[in-house]
């Protein structure tokens, strides 16, 4: 019973949390006054002006997707210029030079599309500046691109109700927030918005708690020290608790060192672990009480909710209940994996003492569940059936409950598969909130659920018949190996960002090949859903009728849940036969 008791805490503290947090956000993407106005309006006034926009007007989903794209441009190529040139610029207190180009190319994208994967070790690679100014500001602002794109995408399903810019409150705190013009938002005060209300906020609390439980956040140099056997060491530190709060709170992972929260001074302590799995999970889920409320109905949001917390839960409790079943392999030969006062059981290889199976197992359900991507034990030393889990779970798109924003977005997109779906089933038109969907909405839901399968496998494909690129599994040779780089192309492909550890990811092949496949789960996925938006936003609501199907009830709950699984499962099914399920029969 012990083993399930940190599960069921994560999941009350996410779920408790779930509520408060997502009124807020939704006060913040309403336009309405929050709390945070009083301390943030000057700095909002600030950054309004410094990038030249009037946040009171609505753009059109074409205007809102070429805003996202040339932000994201334009993060791709400063981050790029600041890794090559990090050796020249200041605060480097180890003195480490330029990242070659193609690394330097694979780590802009992937920060700037919040994928955060990592083909080297932070602290022996990247300076403090680098750190701080690169990594950890595009921790913050692609999180609050995801979370503005899901935004615009609950306005154009709610219509002018969900509060597109008119009058930003805190420009006027006197006065009432106007309508705003058709359109799905604002992006730039999305942007904004999100960071000075949600992000920063949340962030620098959580990083002070952090500090309290030996998290490291210095602006100085590796510190030497004396073990007890005389040899000297030198330990690592730098900004870590800041960058550590955002990469969590944001679905960003990565880490500031090599070996990520598996390190003490990036985890420290078990209330660092479990405040760091919470800050996995509490935006996503939250963002399903915001979207109800954006959209005027809650059961709405709640039922969101619901799906993605049984996936989630089941997905975890599976993989805790491999991990700490023990190794097959070791139980064939009569070892002894029980709990004990001298070991915590299970299968502990790949795992942090301190943390054991359960822990271990919670944290990769959490992270492959959103496109979070740190990690706390290696997930290539789990069990056969626990890392299979751990890599379907990614496989079924980042919705359970997926990264801050964009996880939501998918699975909106999978509503409007599923009430598609129904409507063939039934012969009724389909609707989703009261508007119908058609011909051309389904066009850009079938781009969305097509892009990453397709890249996946097709790459994956490509990998297995290259000798070079099958060599960086060379060690884990079989059905493992497999596993390896189906887990290095989806986690990349998904914004994922986690990796299985075995493969030596950091050639060539890979080093370009992930960085592709970053745009694809990025922004190929997000021009179609703003498409959606600006769709639905310009169809009129219909009446409800005894033929409209409810999707807030149980039933339409148990239709999403099977589209989910199903989806995933014909889609990756023989991939995953000759990879984990091939290694857990053999």
């Amino acid at each position: 019973m012990a083993t399930w008791i940190p599960l069921v805490v994560v999941a009350v503290l996410a779920l408790g949390t779930a509520v408060p947090l997502g009124r807020h956000m939704a006060a913040v993407y309403r336009y309405e006054p929050t709390v945070a106005d009083g301390a943030f309006s000057a700095l909002d006034h600030l950054l309004y002006r410094a990038i030249g926009v009037d946040p009171d007007r609505g753009q059109s989903w074409t205007a809102y997707a070429r805003s996202v794209l040339a932000f994201s441009l334009v993060s791709v190529v400063g981050l790029y210029g600041l890794l090559r040139l990090q050796g020249l610029l200041p605060l480097n207190p180890t003195g480490v030079g330029a990242v070659d180009p193609d690394l330097a190319l694979n780590t802009a994208v992937s920060f700037a599309s919040n994928t955060n994967w990592q083909n080297y070790a932070g602290e022996t690679t990247l300076s403090h500046l680098t750190q701080m100014v690169g990594l950890t500001t595009q921790n913050v602002v692609s999180a609050a691109v995801g979370m503005a794109v899901l935004a615009a995408l609950a306005r154009g399903l709610a219509g002018p109700s969900a509060g597109t810019p008119g009058r930003d409150p805190s420009r006027d705190p006197a006065g009432d927030p106007a309508p705003g013009p058709a359109g799905v938002g604002n992006f730039w005060a999305d942007l904004v918005r999100t960071t000075t209300r949600v992000l920063l906020p949340l962030s620098v609390v959580l990083a002070v708690v952090l500090v309290t439980q030996g998290v490291v956040q210095t602006l100085s140099g590796p510190v030497e020290v004396t073990t007890v056997e005389g040899a000297v060491q030198h330990v690592a530190g730098g900004p870590v608790a800041s960058q550590v709060a955002i990469k969590q709170l944001g679905s960003n992972g990565g880490g500031f060192f090599g070996a990520n929260a598996a390190v003490p001074l990036e985890n420290s302590t078990w209330l660092s672990n479990l405040l760091q799995t919470w800050a996995i999970l509490a935006i996503p889920l939250a963002l399903c009480v915001t979207f109800g409320r954006m959209v005027g109905r809650p059961r709405q949001g709640l039922l969101l909710l619901a799906v993605m917390v049984v996936l989630w839960g089941g997905v975890t409790a599976g993989i805790v209940a491999n991990e700490v079943g023990g190794s097959p392999e070791l139980a064939a030969l009569g070892v002894d994996q029980t709990a004990s006062a001298d070991s915590p059981g299970g299968n502990m290889e790949g795992k942090e003492a301190r943390f054991g199976p359960a822990l271990s197992a919670i944290w990769a359900g959490a992270t492959t569940g959103t496109s979070n991507g740190s990690v706390n034990a290696m997930h290539t030393s789990f069990t056969a059936a626990g890392g299979g889990l751990a890599t379907w779970h990614m496989l079924l798109g980042e919705v359970s409950p997926g990264g801050v924003g964009v996880g939501l977005a998918g699975m909106l997109v999978l509503a409007v598969l599923a009430v598609f779906m129904a409507g063939l089933m039934v012969g009724r038109s389909p609707e989703l909130l009261g508007k119908a969907v058609g011909v051309a909405e389904m066009k850009l839901v079938t781009l969305y659920l097509v892009a990453v399968p397709a890249a996946v496998l097709v790459a994956t494909a490509a990998t297995l018949v290259l000798p070079d690129a099958v060599a960086a599994s060379a060690n884990t040779p079989g059905p493992h190996g497999l596993t390896e780089i189906l887990y290095g192309i989806a986690s990349p492909a998904n914004n994922n960002g986690s990796a299985f550890t075995g493969l030596a990811a950091d050639t060539t092949w890979f080093t370009l090949l992930q960085s592709g496949l970053f745009v694809v789960g990025r922004w190929l996925l997000i021009v179609p859903v703003l498409a959606l938006a600006g769709a639905m936003a310009r169809r009129r609501a219909v009446p409800v009728t005894a033929g409209t199907l409810p999707t807030d009830t149980p039933t339409f709950g148990v239709l999403l849940f099977g589209t989910v699984v199903v989806l995933a499962g014909l889609t990756y099914f023989p991939a995953l036969a000759l990879g984990p399920i091939a290694e857990h029969l053999s």
